[in-house]
């Protein structure tokens, strides 16, 4: 007897077929729901195993003993006490993505996600990607000994992620268009049959994600921040973290629960406008704009669940501009010694607008998630620091220049 089932998040049916990526009776996105019932773990039970995803085998939806891995998960959750006096709060921890195998969260999904495709037969795995999601499945997919179809917005992918999805083999097709528009191809030749796809709205990728908050929990002794700030951009992570504090509560794991609170670039904002007039739904931004190549998306396909994480734990949405995400990561990278790709930031951005607005108080824990490595976009960095003129090897003029007279 499976100890999961895929549900709706629409009308609430349930499923047993994994090959479902849509309710076949709403159209409404599915997720993984746990059999909680039927699931047998304990804290000590978890803390013998080395931390990683599949420590928590017993709660991710495959039943293989041999899962497509390349030791995900296990990332640090480091303190910053500088950048906490900085932001006014009692305590910062990020919980750093950028230290998985391919340098962002998405290897966490595609660990569940890949194998998901080889239980179920596929020969061809597929994504739309702003970047990341492209070059974590080409490495699992390589992996897997799978075909991997990219489709990218051409000219908006940075090209530390570009450059590992075409290394690690993929079959890259740069779309004129955003990551909407690629997306929607790429949604197609799924229904068709050509395809697995594992964008977020493969809700078993985004069961791998969960294991943000399982970690988040044990690396804290089991005990839980007041609030978990995140990046948002196609919407999987926020949600999906939330379902996994949702997750520890129902086994008895843990007793409460954090706020979750999404952050937005200015020029990519349809979850913040959503929360902001107490929609229910997003109006889909036709042109996203920022430097946060990660988060540039205009129509979130995992908006509903978003809106319903960041509602139902009482946290709520806030959006910054470009100048602040970029002073951010400075500031995380010379306070704390932590580099991150510029969507990553964007968490250390919002918190500061959060603790201003008083959403979050001074005598709080805060967990922000940083979601990729700085050298993902190197463009960026470069574009933001100026390297100094040479000079002569010469002791003296390199003392001066330096500082050290």
């Amino acid at each position: 007897m499976s100890h999961y089932a895929l549900e709706c998040v629409e009308c609430g049916r349930t499923f047993s077929d994994d090959s479902l990526l849509r309710c076949p009776r709403c159209g409404g996105l599915l997720e993984v729901a746990l059999d909680y019932d039927a699931i047998e773990v304990d804290r000590r039970t978890l803390e013998r195993r080395e931390l990683g995803v599949w420590a928590f085998r017993e709660l991710l939806p495959v039943s293989t003993d041999d899962p497509v891995t390349m030791g995900e998960g296990g990332t640090g959750l480091h303190p910053c006490p500088t950048l906490a006096d900085e932001l006014g709060v009692r305590s910062l921890h990020v919980k750093n993505e950028g230290e998985n195998p391919t340098g962002s969260f998405k290897d966490r999904g595609m660990t569940v996600g890949v194998t998901k495709a080889v239980e179920l037969g596929a020969e061809v795995v597929a994504c739309a990607s702003t970047g990341n999601t492209s070059a974590s499945l080409a490495a699992y997919a390589a992996r897997a000994g799978l075909t991997c179809a990219v489709l990218l917005p051409a000219g908006k992918v940075a090209l530390g992620k570009l450059a590992q999805a075409l290394f690690h083999g993929a079959r890259v097709v740069p779309v004129d268009g955003n990551f909407d528009d690629a997306l929607a191809v790429v949604r197609r030749l799924a229904e068709e049959g050509l395809v697995y796809l594992l964008n977020s709205v493969n809700p078993f990728r985004l069961s791998g994600q969960r294991t943000i908050a399982y970690e988040i929990c044990r690396q804290l002794g089991w005990e839980v921040p007041d609030a978990v700030v995140v990046p948002v951009g196609n919407a999987g992570n926020i949600s999906a973290i939330w379902q996994g504090f949702l997750d520890l509560r129902a086994l008895g794991l843990i007793d409460e629960l954090p706020r979750m609170y999404g952050v937005q670039a200015e020029g990519a904002r349809p979850i913040v406008d959503a929360v902001l007039e107490g929609r229910e739904d997003i109006e889909p931004d036709p042109d996203p704009e920022t430097v946060a190549t990660a988060i540039r998306i205009g129509n979130p396909v995992n908006a509903v669940k978003a809106l319903r994480a960041i509602r139902c734990s009482g946290g709520w949405a806030v959006a910054v501009t470009d100048d602040e995400i970029l002073r951010a990561q400075r500031k995380l990278a010379t306070r704390e010694g932590i580099f991150v790709e510029p969507a990553s930031a964007a968490s250390i951005a919002g918190l500061r607008r959060l603790v201003e607005a008083g959403e979050i108080e001074p005598d709080e824990s805060v967990v922000c998630v940083t979601t990729g490595h700085g050298l993902k976009d190197p463009e960026i960095v470069m574009e933001t620091c100026e390297l100094p003129e040479p000079v002569e090897p010469d002791p003296e003029r390199i003392k001066e220049r330096l500082g050290l007279r």
